[in-house]
């Protein structure tokens, strides 16, 4: 069942927000080459702590940690670790911010130094991707419309859409209906209404779209060891068009 949110309950959602771009904001200053994401997610973990929050995703189903830390060829999902970043890697921060039970997500990827023309290419075709979709999500449209407009995006680029994890519906818990699938057709699926919440959260890789999951579990990576990014917003649908909770640059 999809709960439609009020607007008392999305300003409750856009204090969690607020708190969860505070903290992607601080971990720009932070990602460089010799750093830990072991480091990072206590970094993350003790920020959100000490405003009031909590890292809603540390042992949601048995994960350990504050953040998913992936890394070049990893998806999503990735453990932090004691290994120290290395310049020209692709690091995404993935997080799920709790304030007084109304939560948010996002995920950002971040450049640790320099990379390569590819991998910066990747970023940028990836964040296309992901307002691309958000442009999708007004009234009256339909789910379809989101994933075509990431799809073809990806696609027209070279690059493929991972098909097996999706956005979803956020609100008092992490995850709820309905579904937003990042590829599809236009005009398909469930029609758009005011008040819904949920995420949009593209993962694009450089290569094949196929995953497949380390021994830990979690952790999806590319089965061809390409390179791999994504960027997601929580959202809000209105009269007005899609409001992003999430928006680091208002």
């Amino acid at each position: 069942m999809i709960i439609i949110k009020t607007p008392q309950e999305i300003q409750k959602m856009q204090v969690a927000a607020d708190l969860l771009v505070e903290v992607h904001r601080a971990l720009r200053e932070k990602i460089r080459p010799g750093v830990t994401t072991l480091e990072l997610d206590q970094f993350v973990d003790e920020f959100i702590i000490s405003r009031g929050g909590y890292p809603e995703q540390k042992g949601y189903e048995g994960f350990p940690y504050a953040i998913c830390a992936s890394v070049d060829d990893e998806i999503c999902h990735g453990f932090p670790r004691k290994e120290a970043l290395q310049e020209g890697q692709i690091l995404t921060v993935d997080m799920v911010v709790n304030v007084d039970g109304y939560l948010a997500d996002s995920a950002w990827s971040y450049a640790v130094g320099e990379i390569s023309p590819e991998a910066q290419r990747l970023m940028e075709v990836t964040k296309e991707c992901l307002y691309l979709g958000i442009e999708q999500a007004q009234v009256g449209n339909r789910l379809g419309d989101i994933g075509h407009a990431i799809q073809s995006h990806a696609e027209k680029n070279g690059m493929s859409v991972v098909r097996d994890f999706v956005g979803h519906g956020i609100g008092r818990k992490m995850h709820e209906a309905p579904q937003v699938l990042h590829y599809g057709k236009p005009g398909r699926g469930l029609r758009l209404q005011e008040g819904m919440v949920f995420t949009i959260e593209p993962m694009i890789n450089l290569g094949n779209w196929q995953m497949k999951l380390d021994s830990n579990g979690w952790t999806a990576r590319t089965v061809d060891g390409s390179l791999s990014c994504q960027y997601e917003h929580t959202l809000a649908v209105t009269k007005d068009g899609p409001i992003i909770l999430t928006e680091q640059d208002r």
